[in-house]
């Protein structure tokens, strides 16, 4: 059956959280500028027409509901001009930068058919040198960019050739956090070994943080050993994912972390539709039920956690 056009829309919020938390991964450039047909940016992040809301608006309706901070994450050349702006226009923000692993292959010029069996995507004119420099730009110039993210690698969505170059992206980002001193945020889709094997032979930074987390517990078992963190978003209430709550078990509150990927991954039971800052706490709620701890305890963690990956706001 198809849905509904309001079936389309935003869910309603929901109760709000006893203790505020950190969205510590939000694409709201991409948020802001959604509409009933799909995403649409344009150069002040509004929507021309649909039930999109304004930048402004989705902070408030996150902090209505215990969603207080958040880190703005730009992954593309013109994501990253947009956060660089809009973290010092807005004390809940801070940002991460960086060149998505599937943008460096565009920006190498790499076109070559992929495990996800798409049409290969058309590559940029910048080069990819030219678009790691707006990165290091970015985190140099302004201190509220607290992370260099998301890079790592998607071996869903690259073949070999795009691979290769994905693995030498990484590793220049991992570099840069290190030498900048920043969070490093991770992008790990079907490549769970290769991610590990860069970061142990390279060495990883300090506060190194695996984005919206798909591995089992031995994975999450291997990070916690190299005192790496774990972000949990929407997937861990999906019903099939019963790996991904074992792994979460396996997480001390020390290194946990929570996130929405928005408008990507919503919560259950809001699959499919927009997601935002302030559906987190599905998630967060999830997580209390997940590892048997008090609500407020876990809400308490989350935010001393977040403090200590990315400082104070």
């Amino acid at each position: 059956m198809a849905r509904s056009k309001g079936e389309r829309g935003w869910p309603a919020p929901p109760e709000a959280l006893p203790v505020a938390v950190v969205d510590n991964h939000t694409h709201l450039d991409s948020v802001v500028t959604w509409r009933a047909d799909g995403w649409h940016r344009d150069g002040d992040g509004r929507a021309a027409d649909g039930p999109a809301a304004d930048l402004a608006a989705h902070l408030e309706r996150a902090a209505a509901v215990g969603v207080t901070r958040m880190v703005q994450v730009g992954c593309d050349v013109e994501a990253i001009a947009w956060t660089d702006r809009v973290v010092q226009d807005h004390p809940q923000l801070l940002g991460a930068v960086a060149i998505h692993p599937n943008e460096a292959v565009r920006h190498a010029g790499v076109v070559e058919a992929a495990p996800d069996g798409l049409e290969p995507e058309e590559p940029y004119e910048v080069g990819l040198a030219d678009a790691i420099d707006v990165v290091e730009r970015a985190a140099r110039g302004n201190p509220r960019i607290r992370a260099i993210g998301e890079t790592g690698l998607d071996h869903f969505r690259a073949g070999p050739r795009g691979r290769a170059v994905q693995r030498e992206a990484f590793r220049t980002h991992v570099a840069l956090a290190k030498e900048l001193g920043l969070a490093l945020q991770i992008h790990d889709r079907d490549a769970h070994d290769e991610v590990v094997e860069v970061l142990l032979a390279d060495g990883a930074p300090d506060r190194t943080v695996f984005h919206c987390f798909s591995g089992d517990a031995g994975l999450a078992r291997l990070a916690v050993a190299h005192g790496w963190y774990l972000s949990f978003a929407g997937p861990v209430s999906f019903g099939a994912n019963d790996a991904l709550r074992d792994a979460l078990r396996e997480v001390p509150p020390s290194l946990l972390l929570v996130e929405t990927d928005a408008p990507y991954l919503t919560v259950h039971p809001f699959r499919g539709r927009p997601n935002a800052p302030y559906l987190l706490p599905g998630t967060v709620r999830t997580v209390a039920e997940v590892t048997g701890r008090p609500l407020d305890d876990v809400c308490t963690a989350l935010a001393a956690t977040s403090e200590a990956v990315y400082g104070s706001w």
